[in-house]
């Protein structure tokens, strides 16, 4: 082994594979985590963890919970992205993970404001700070793993199957949460229930450490240590010299504002009895979980494809027909119209979104060079993502129950919010023809189309 950990003497293929593998169940294992708070901030935590005198505070308070997590995102960025890329990707994804399951089960004990009063939000408040200080580093770190073990002419594909993890995290997050509001009576469920997904995350932490174990720093990382290049400062080499790049991201990551609206503020305003919808909980956990089924058959597709005509035409299209859908999908859910709201959750979110969902993982990184990669993706995707985080307690607050044309003031400012973010992606360079090595260079030429197109059909032909 060398310093860095990486095995000379393994076939580039493997490696590639291992990476991959264990980035998209890594990601699916600690969004898990992330994602079951989001579920049980709309079902159960108003309810359980916020004073039941004003129905309408309890709802803005619990949604106000969930963007906690985004807000210390920025924090973790910075912390995790400086050892990412000092110390190696692979150790900050470990740490990364059995932070996030701490928290997680730390959630599942706690006790409710009928309990301890104050002291229940307040814990909660504290539990979901240490989850968005971990998740920062999750993601960064986990796609730098992939997108540097990935052969030229394929990182669109390769790094897509880090989203593709997250979604079927999401996934997994709705469906654990099914059978228990399914079968078990509302008593029990909100008495215990809830808790069962929250403490499983014993296992997670188990699992994700078992996999991530095995797989090597990435070859990039391990020359750079070799060469005595690693940076000693790279948040501050990283804003230096790239902060136009990390403007551009955070301006980009914008786009989390339609996931916001489909599976936070939407299963809020469908389930939640202050908006007078009507939906019932098990009916509404379908359309996350149907919709993300989609996105995880779609992403690899979108991914490719990004390899073959660019990460900017895909994030533009993804952006704004995205934005234009908000508004149908949330007019079916007001009207309680179950198969619209379904289909139109589909083709938003499923389909449509993962235009720039499942290409964002590799247009990201590859504005950075290694030696600044994770801390520059991490502070500007979770920067932008952070604007974002309060969104379900913004959208609560300007639509709360009772207003007129809720749909139209949400879908209107969704709209408003993805036009900013394909703008952005207009204005960014494109990279997918960029070598590894020139990446970050923003003057870097991109390889004709004779030697990249050969090295895809290699990697093609090598099942890299």
């Amino acid at each position: 082994m060398t310093k860095a950990g990486t095995s000379p003497g393994l076939d580039s293929r493997t490696r590639v594979k291992k990476a991959t593998i264990s980035g998209w169940i890594g990601s699916a294992l600690e969004y898990y985590d992330f994602f079951i708070y989001a579920t049980a901030a709309t079902l159960i935590f108003p309810q359980l963890f916020f004073p039941s005198t004003d129905p309408t505070v309890a709802i803005i308070a619990s949604l106000a919970t969930y963007g906690v997590g985004y807000v210390a995102r920025p924090l973790g960025a910075f912390v995790l992205g400086h050892f990412g890329d000092t110390l190696g990707r692979k150790k900050i994804l470990i740490f990364s993970m059995f932070l996030m399951g701490f928290a997680t089960v730390g959630v599942g004990l706690l006790p409710t404001y009928e309990q301890i009063g104050l002291l229940a939000p307040a814990l909660l408040v504290i539990l979901r700070l240490i989850q968005g200080f971990a998740v920062a580093g999750e993601f960064s770190g986990s796609t730098c793993m992939i997108l540097e073990h990935a052969p030229f002419g394929r990182r669109g594909f390769f790094a897509s199957f880090t989203l593709q993890g997250v979604q079927a995290g999401q996934v997994l997050a709705a469906a654990v949460f099914l059978p228990l509001v399914h079968f078990m009576p509302e008593q029990a469920f909100t008495g215990w229930g809830w808790r069962i997904p929250f403490l499983l995350s014993v296992f997670v932490i188990y699992a994700a450490y078992v996999i991530r174990r095995e797989v090597d720093e990435t070859p990039a990382f391990a020359a750079n240590d070799r060469k005595g290049e690693v940076s000693r400062s790279p948040v501050v080499e990283v804003l230096r010299l790239n902060w136009t790049d990390m403007v551009r991201v955070a301006l980009m990551a914008l786009m989390n504002v339609i996931p916001i609206v489909t599976s936070v503020f939407g299963a809020s305003y469908a389930v939640q009895p202050a908006y007078g919808i009507g939906m019932s909980k098990e009916v509404y956990l379908w359309i996350p979980v149907a919709g993300n089924i989609l996105a995880v058959l779609v992403i690899p597709f979108v991914g490719d494809l990004s390899d073959r005509i660019g990460r900017r035409p895909c994030i533009i299209l993804g952006a704004l027909g995205s934005g234009l859908l908000a508004y149908p999908y949330l007019l079916a859910v007001s009207a309680a119209n179950v198969p619209l709201a379904f289909f139109l959750a589909l083709l938003m979110w499923g389909f449509v979104y993962q235009g720039y969902n499942a290409v964002y993982p590799s247009f990201y990184p590859e504005l950075f060079s290694t030696r600044v990669r994770v801390s520059g993706l991490a502070i500007s995707q979770n920067l932008g993502t952070t604007a974002t985080a309060l969104m379900p307690a913004i959208f609560a607050a300007i639509a709360p129950p009772g207003s007129a044309n809720i749909p139209w003031t949400i879908g209107m400012f969704a709209l408003a919010v993805t036009a900013i973010s394909a703008l952005a992606a207009l204005t960014t360079r494109e990279t997918y023809r960029v070598r590894l090595e020139d990446l970050g260079n923003p003057g870097a030429a991109p390889a004709d189309h004779p030697e990249y197109h050969a090295a895809r059909q290699h990697a093609r032909v090598t099942k890299a």
